[in-house]
């Protein structure tokens, strides 16, 4: 089975842990086209290209095809940053983020939120508070969904001024144990102040769903003919 890696620019690590996934045995590396790459995004594909091939790793991708790409695609990106829709600061390397736990998609996602509210000054406020955020929720992987859901009660407890002031209802069906159960146990109190006297769930949540496929099949039956 090929090994694929996946991984962001945002720490300026990104080359470096490609090259030695590849050493390693990995199959495939996840680039993006210059115009697109670097910061939260993923390294630049040409480069990537270039010292793969110096370092006796061929592919079958054509450099000049991906620089005539590149090439296409640049403008389009100059349009999209000149409107304000790409923030600049996205292609920033941001070695922070190794200090403060963010994965390269959640600090992109995070400086949009700060964006829309006008309150960019709070930052690095916000990246401070992720990784207290955090440890109360018992260490949650912060891949998606959960990224997004830590980084955004991070950025109400910042802007409210007062922390757990506000609180998604995603935060609080985590907390009840609809999305599982944490790495490491949340403390009472912290349950407490989330979701008061409402109900922990204990067992499997899909346990909880109702069987859908029946219906389903219901649904679709004058279109299928096959599983």
């Amino acid at each position: 089975m090929p090994l694929e890696v996946h991984t962001h620019a945002t720490a300026g690590m990104a080359e470096m842990t490609y090259l030695e996934a590849v050493r390693a045995g990995a199959d495939i590396i996840d680039t993006a086209v210059s115009p697109f790459a670097g910061g939260t995004s993923q390294p630049a594909t040409e480069s990537m290209l270039v010292a793969l091939q110096d370092l006796g790793y061929p592919t079958d991708v054509d450099l000049s095809t991906v620089s005539d790409i590149a090439t296409y695609f640049a403008p389009i990106r100059d349009r999209f940053r000149e409107s304000g829709q790409l923030n600049p600061r996205v292609k920033d390397v941001e070695p922070k983020s190794l200090i403060y736990q963010v994965p390269g998609g959640m600090l992109s996602n995070l400086l949009a939120q700060l964006k829309d509210q006008g309150q960019e000054a709070l930052y690095d406020d916000v990246l401070k508070e992720v990784p207290r955020v955090r440890a109360d929720l018992g260490y949650p992987p912060l891949v998606t969904p959960l990224s997004q859901m830590v980084g955004t009660q991070s950025l109400m407890n910042v802007m409210s001024g007062e922390r757990y002031k506000l609180i998604p209802n995603e935060i609080k069906d985590y907390v009840r144990g609809l999305y599982g159960r944490p790495p490491v146990a949340i403390a009472p109190e912290m349950v407490k102040k989330i979701i008061g006297d409402a109900p922990v769930v204990t067992q499997r949540p899909a346990d909880l769903i109702k069987p859908q496929m029946p219906e389903f099949r219901q649904a679709i039956a004058q279109y299928a003919h096959d599983e």
